[in-house]
């Protein structure tokens, strides 16, 4: 998935996302990859990879997550496994405003409208500028993703997911 979502945030152009409703693991790492997101006041974004599947994240996407939400606050969603609500999401900076559903379309064609009118050159350069910045000194993480995915726990999460039950988790 890692080389989609890189293929996403190294786009030339300006990306915007918009939530309406819950942006949980796939779909939070998704709109984490773009510039800009927006999103209804009943929109959730979580990470419950520790109450569910018993995975985790690339150190990229922990790298994105931690420069949208804050360490302390995307510890708190990846360890107890919380949701955060928009209006959170909005004063930790990940979300760039809460727009009312009726008034969402409108929104976005006026986000639009305002980004094709700025100097190209600059926005491709501002965007690639700070990816660097995110991505700037990220250890490889392979040996936690082949502990994680490669764990009894990993296997018992995935069982339990798909059977509908609350895995029992073993700590191996």
């Amino acid at each position: 998935m890692e080389v989609y979502l890189s293929s996403v945030e190294t786009l030339p152009v300006p990306t915007l996302a918009v939530i309406e409703g819950w942006a949980i693991g796939g779909g939070l790492a998704i709109a984490g990859v773009c510039d800009l997101r927006i999103a209804t006041p009943g929109s959730r974004f979580g990470i419950p990879i520790a109450r569910t599947l018993g995975n985790c994240l690339s150190t990229e996407n922990y790298a994105r997550l931690v420069a949208g939400f804050g360490a302390a606050r995307v510890k708190r969603m990846l360890l107890m496994a919380d949701p955060v609500g928009a209006e959170e999401a909005l004063a930790c900076g990940f979300l760039t405003e809460i727009v009312a559903a009726e008034a969402l379309d409108g929104r976005i064609g006026d986000i639009c409208e305002r980004l094709v009118s700025h100097a190209p050159v600059t926005m491709r350069t501002a965007k690639e500028a700070i990816r660097r910045l995110i991505h700037a000194g990220i250890p490889l993480g392979d040996d936690l993703v082949a502990e994680s995915y490669g764990s009894r726990d990993f296997r018992i999460g995935v069982e339990a997911f798909v059977a509908k039950t609350q895995p029992q988790w073993e700590g191996r």
